[in-house]
């Protein structure tokens, strides 16, 4: 298990992707947080109440892998979702969660597969996205969420959060953003089309595209 060697990168890349996604539309308000796991094993959170289109390096929080805090300011009050995904999943450097409108829309539909919550609509997200649990409602910082989530994560490296939004984890910030872009557009997608007859990938077609697991 490794990670970002260089704090200062890790620091500044976490704000230029968070401005990214805040810019973007992909976040709103004080909604969404980013994580980065460093090289010593602790985590560089963005922290509680911050909004990521204004969030800066040194207002970034550092916890270890359980979540206690080691110092900066308090961390978010979901960095239990991070660290559950971190211990579950060696391979990932970075996680994301999101409110982002679209996703958080199908987190709020009835009838959803709880296994499946989106079908593979293309190819792209049978590559980046997979399969997509959906968990059970919990109040945003319930830590009840922590023990299914750190299970879940074990074999599924994104997840959608009932009536809430997305978590995706990938072995950088990039793939870990790339990601949950390519869920926000398939969650519009699945919107736009409902009513419709769609023709998703086959079981086939999206198990030759799933991601590796790790």
């Amino acid at each position: 298990m490794s990670g970002y060697a260089d704090e200062r990168t890790a620091r500044a890349l976490i704000v230029r992707t968070a401005r990214s996604l805040f810019t973007r539309g992909l976040t709103h308000g004080s909604t969404g947080n980013l994580s980065l796991r460093l090289a010593d094993g602790s985590l560089l959170l963005t922290p509680t109440g911050s909004s990521l289109g204004g969030v800066t390096e040194e207002e970034l929080s550092r916890t270890d892998l359980n979540g206690r805090h080691l110092d900066g300011p308090a961390p978010t009050k979901e960095t239990f979702l991070h660290a559950a995904f971190y211990r579950a999943r060696p391979d990932a450097h970075a996680v994301v969660h999101l409110h982002s409108t679209h996703a958080a829309a199908v987190s709020c539909l009835d009838g959803l597969d709880p296994a499946n919550a989106l079908p593979p609509l293309t190819a792209y997200y049978a590559m980046r996205v997979g399969t997509l649990p959906l968990l059970p409602y919990h109040a945003p910082g319930d830590v009840a969420l922590e023990p299914l989530a750190e299970r879940t994560a074990r074999t599924h490296h994104a997840v959608l959060l009932a009536n809430h939004g997305p978590v995706v984890a990938g072995a950088t910030l990039e793939k870990a953003a790339d990601a949950v872009e390519e869920l926000e557009e398939t969650a519009k997608l699945h919107l736009l089309l409902r009513g419709h007859a769609t023709r998703p990938l086959t079981p086939e077609q999206a198990a030759a595209l799933a991601p590796a697991p790790s």
